[in-house]
């Protein structure tokens, strides 16, 4: 027995040191791209040239009037919709926009250069008068994601607030020993860089992902995890696409949970002539009519009552339903979609 755990423990060393090195020669590649073009950029500016940079648009849906027969779906992650040309050539909007474009690039450069990480609040901040404000550098940031077609972790620009963990599992990031296990009612927070992580060992029957910190702080204190072997995590919504879990379902809360569980009519809102702006777009995305049309079905029956409920509302029958009926009721059940 003893032999096998060291040829295990042997096995994950090789894997992490196997993924750090990956991560290396992607940091490398990277940044001889980045270099690459900001170099032509400044020779085309010193031999009296207008530099180009072409960025192109994309979108993850249409609406259902483009999906329907006989018209194909409109809507790929791979291909462009559009282009943004950006160019010195015009004192306009895209002058600027390359401009910032740059400066964010060269502060992309030293963070790769020195294998640090900052958030984009950080770097607003190094040129705030020509930043302007924050959603500017966001901007920039996706555009040198999609131009380098690669992610914001790949640029070491991470989130000003961390995720929270608990539950049963523990983990190494870097030389610190991360031992959830050993009060799994304790919120610990997820580390920034991921390759940081390694040695990761669970328990756990599955991980119940919540949108907001008030209902894990909820679920802390009411010691959810020491009753339910899980995991319970705060899912930071940036860079979605190193995110994906293809078999994550949606446990609620349901306009149908409204009667189901007999909740007060104090928990209702009525909907504002904005939510139902949103909902009504939402409803014409095409995925909601061919990949999911369960999620349709709720918007639909929250659009023809007229109101909704947030998830704090549970707390109205009891400080603890949350914890102690609703979540664990609904698993139970398989009531998700």
């Amino acid at each position: 027995m003893a032999g096998r755990e060291k040829r295990r423990s042997a096995a994950a060393l090789d894997g992490d040191e196997q993924r750090l090195r990956r991560r290396q020669e992607e940091a490398a590649l990277l940044l001889g791209r980045i270099r690459g073009l900001v170099r032509w950029v400044v020779e085309e500016v010193a031999a009296g040239r207008s530099p180009s940079i072409v960025i192109h648009r994309y979108r993850n849906y249409c609406s259902a009037a483009d999906a329907s027969p006989p018209s194909p779906c409109g809507c790929s992650y791979d291909a462009p919709v559009g282009t943004d040309v950006l160019t010195l050539l015009h004192k306009d909007c895209h002058t600027s926009r390359l401009n910032v474009l740059l400066r964010v690039l060269l502060v992309v450069q030293q963070l790769l250069q020195q294998n640090k990480h900052c958030s984009k609040r950080d770097i607003y901040y190094m040129y705030p008068s020509i930043f302007v404000e924050v959603a500017v550098v966001d901007r920039a940031i996706n555009d040198i994601c999609i131009l380098f077609k690669c992610s914001r972790h790949n640029l070491n620009v991470v989130p000003v607030v961390k995720g929270l963990v608990m539950g049963w599992i523990r983990f190494v990031e870097g030389e610190k020993k991360v031992y959830c296990i050993k009060n799994v009612n304790a919120a610990f927070s997820i580390p920034v860089s991921i390759e940081a992580i390694k040695d990761v060992v669970s328990v756990a029957h599955y991980i119940l992902v919540v949108e907001k910190e008030t209902v894990f702080q909820r679920l802390a204190n009411d010691k959810f995890c020491e009753r339910n072997r899980c995991i319970v995590i705060t899912q930071l919504a940036y860079d979605a696409n190193l995110l994906c879990v293809p078999d994550i379902r949606w446990l609620g809360v349901f306009t149908s949970d409204f009667e189901d569980f007999c909740l007060p009519d104090c928990c209702l809102l009525h909907l504002s002539p904005e939510d139902r702006r949103k909902a009504e777009s939402i409803l014409s995305r095409c995925y909601l009519h061919k990949e999911a049309p369960e999620w349709r079905l709720e918007l639909e029956a929250m659009l023809q009552k007229g109101v909704k409920f947030e998830i704090e509302a549970l707390s109205a029958s009891s400080i603890s339903f949350l914890s102690d009926k609703y979540i664990p009721q609904k698993i139970k059940q398989g009531r998700h979609i």
